[in-house]
């Protein structure tokens, strides 16, 4: 078992990366073993094709990233997903994620049954989204419907089985000091991601 890393922003120097360094610091302090799933660099289409979607109910698939995708979240204990906030939500590219990735079928990511979505990746028992937004993060939680946490966190990934949920935002991302980015990025590289 080891730790995934979710990364999804498409422009290396943001500070979305430097969020990603600093969890690869704070893993490698501690000397867990982690493997990064970086969508952009990877090119993942999160586009369904028809003969994509034909196959959902098989659990099978055209596109051999999603096999990959799917295999590392089956191994992993703890899962880190860096992201910013676009329009009140994930982006499309994380979106598209877990609706190509998460494939019904026992032994795959869920099961449907009479009374819903029944997660099968119990195996993940810490789940950390990591967030920046232009909006301040209080503004997200108390006037916009806290969307985040309320329906990625702790519905979707939820269902999937994902464990031990947590969001930490860093908020007003465009406006904010560099004194107030340093020293975000040294809480991210003191944390233990266990």
């Amino acid at each position: 078992m080891h730790t995934l890393i979710i990364y999804c922003h498409p422009y290396q120097n943001s500070f979305n990366h430097a969020i990603l360094d600093a969890v690869q610091q704070s893993l490698n302090q501690s000397n867990l073993k982690y493997q990064i799933i970086d969508l952009y660099a990877d090119d993942f289409s999160p586009v369904y094709s028809t003969e994509e979607l034909k196959l959902y109910h098989s659990g099978q698939t055209t596109d051999l990233l999603v096999e990959k995708y799917l295999k590392l979240l089956k191994m992993a204990h703890t899962v880190i997903i860096i992201s910013p906030v676009w329009w009140n939500s994930v982006p499309g590219m994380l979106k598209g994620f877990i609706d190509k990735v998460m494939k019904e079928g026992k032994n795959l990511s869920h099961i449907v049954t009479k009374l819903g979505v029944q997660g099968e990746l119990k195996n993940i028992k810490k789940c950390y989204l990591i967030t920046t937004s232009t909006s301040p993060t209080f503004y997200i939680r108390f006037f916009n419907a806290n969307g985040i946490k309320k329906i990625f966190l702790n519905q979707t990934l939820k269902q999937l089985g994902f464990q031990g949920r947590s969001w930490i935002n860093f908020g007003m991302i465009s406006t904010t000091s560099i004194e107030r980015r340093k020293k975000f990025l040294k809480s991210i590289r003191l944390k233990k991601f266990e």
